[in-house]
């Protein structure tokens, strides 16, 4: 019996990167270790003066690198003592997206020259910054204008989350970075070319996930924007594409492979390969088995919503969605993503900084409304308390609560909010499945669908759809780790596609939360006045509200009565 291998999936969220080391033989998971980034609030820099800003520090990045796989080695050799890192023989990397960098001519993070010591804008531009509102609508105006091509592929509206509008934003609130600059990376790139020992910007291999979704590119018209479109949004824009790429890859490509120095590092082996980046919701849709028919929701802090459909297929483009960009996802598949802006913020709004509570807090309230029947407090609530991603891709909304009382309770707040992410929710598949792509089934990962079995039920309810959790805690850096399996081939233990990878690797829970009719139904009278106020505050069309009161207080008099 040979030793046994294993591929390695480094996982960076919003406030720590995860190493996770993996059997690919059949997806048991050896060992994983988290590094919390040690800069700033929770591993996030932010701005007392500008609640929008959300910046990050590079230097975290690598350092987690070989602290967490130092953790996760740990792990691995306490169940299995004959392991060596030796036997690691593939990496994958995922990361949070659009959270582009500045760099220097050596593919060096601007935020390491001392020049930039305590300048914001040097760091990188963490993905929920939404400091580039104005110039987000700007991008959009001007596109819908002259290349409605390119708004067309990611809902016909662009984010101030994505990487034109901070880079705009940029060259016009801190030029001096700006012009430092030689070029800017997607974090998703960035870690696997410092891995693979990328010193030139230009020599960086883009993965077509971070490209297609959030920087306009696409084989249709030759790659990025043209610097016509470029030069009127700004001159420095147009004088920096040469600098950034022509070319982005799927992730049946290598972004390269280990280099001595992190090899050392590491204490890894020299020249295993490096799978290319992608964002963590898009390697968690692998790592959840994502397929046509599947929506793999990740619920977190926020949420993203990934599926995928055949590339031989015609695929309408579909208003409000974040994109729709072949071999984003899975080769040979487009892939479509949308998600909300704020799910687990919005709870931790409620119970911590509003209620001034804890994690235990959370139990508690949740313990309290579960006897509560749908429609019952007589709340609604609307989800944007960090603005709407999905559909209206509008970061200058915000959070609404209807329907409170002098008897109104903590709890039933809670509740509520709940209710308003899973309605969030179900505008976001009632539009795919409009458009003609199937959704048959949810699969969620992330810590709040394996804890939390309420929210699931509700969820379900409110969807009338099945949710199912994926089989990994884990599923964004398991799916970083099938990657890593597909690129390191069945001749050296891994596999030769992903398919075969995803078959043996990934799965879901047992656990099914299946649709409670009754609950569905009340829930679909709810889900109306949500859309009304949903359609009237996101300027949708003009709707009267005067009767949205008294439905719900007729709705919450019969829920209580039966």
């Amino acid at each position: 019996m040979g030793a046994m291998l294993a591929t390695l999936g480094f996982d960076y969220g919003t406030n720590s990167v995860r190493a996770l080391l993996v059997n690919p033989t059949n997806g048991e998971e050896l060992g994983s270790g988290v590094f919390n980034y040690p800069t700033g609030e929770a591993g996030v820099v932010y701005d007392a003066g500008d609640p929008h800003l959300a910046r990050q520090n590079p230097a975290d990045y690598l350092a987690g690198l070989s602290e967490s796989l130092t953790l996760a080695f740990a792990k691995a050799k306490k169940t299995h003592p004959d392991f060596s890192l030796s036997n690691v023989i593939g990496i994958g990397v995922d990361t949070t997206g659009s959270s582009p960098i500045p760099v220097d001519a050596k593919n060096r993070a601007l935020s390491s020259d001392p020049r930039f010591a305590g300048n914001k804008a040097a760091l990188c531009w963490l993905w929920k910054d939404h400091t580039s509102s104005a110039e987000a609508a700007e991008i959009t105006a001007l596109a819908r204008q002259i290349r409605p091509q390119y708004v067309a592929k990611c809902g016909n509206t662009y984010s101030s989350e994505w990487w034109w509008s901070k880079i705009l934003h940029c060259a016009r609130t801190s030029p001096e970075v700006f012009a430092a600059a030689w070029s800017w990376v997607e974090l998703a790139d960035w870690v696997p070319s410092v891995l693979a020992g990328v010193k030139n910007p230009r020599e960086i291999r883009r993965g077509a996930c971070a490209a297609g979704h959030k920087a306009f590119y696409s084989e249709d018209w030759g790659g990025l924007p043209d610097a016509e479109f470029l030069s009127k949004l700004d001159p420095r824009l147009a004088e920096l594409l040469p600098h950034l790429y022509t070319k982005a890859y799927d992730a049946s490509h290598k972004a390269g492979e280990l280099c001595s120095e992190w090899a050392e590092k590491l204490g890894l082996e020299v020249g295993i390969p490096i799978a290319i980046g992608q964002f963590d919701v898009h390697y968690g849709a692998i790592g959840s088995g994502v397929r046509e028919g599947v929506v793999v929701k990740a619920i977190g802090t926020s949420t993203c919503d990934c599926t995928v459909a055949g590339a031989g297929r015609k695929v309408a483009d579909i208003p409000g969605i974040c994109g729709i960009v072949n071999g984003s996802i899975l080769p040979g598949c487009f892939g479509i993503e949308a998600g909300q802006s704020a799910v687990g913020d919005i709870f931790r709004w409620w119970v911590e900084v509003v209620l001034k509570g804890s994690g235990a807090d959370h139990a508690r309230l949740s313990a309290e409304i579960r006897g509560q029947k749908p429609g019952q407090s007589g709340l609604l609530a609307l989800d944007w308390n960090n603005g709407n991603r999905t559909i209206l891709v509008d970061q200058l909304l915000s959070g609404l609560l209807v329907g409170q009382t002098l008897r109104t309770t903590q709890a039933e707040i809670y509740r509520a909010l709940i209710e308003a992410t899973a309605f969030g929710a179900r505008m976001i598949v009632e539009r795919i499945a409009e458009y003609g792509v199937p959704v048959d089934t949810i699969v969620c990962c992330g810590g709040i669908a394996e804890k939390d079995p309420f929210l699931m039920q509700v969820y379900a309810d409110v969807t009338g759809r099945e949710m199912r959790v994926a089989r990994s805690g884990q599923a964004c850096a398991l799916g970083a780790a099938v990657a890593a399996a597909v690129m390191a081939g069945k001749a050296n233990g891994g596999h030769d596609s992903f398919a075969d990878a995803m078959k043996a690797m990934t799965g879901v829970k047992d656990v099914v939360y299946k649709p409670i009719p009754e609950n569905h139904a009340v829930y679909n009278r709810l889900f109306e006045l949500y859309r009304k106020l949903h359609d009237a505050f996101g300027g949708v069309k003009t709707e009267d509200l005067s009767g949205i009161m008294k439905e719900l207080i007729k709705i919450q008099k019969e829920q209580s009565a039966a």
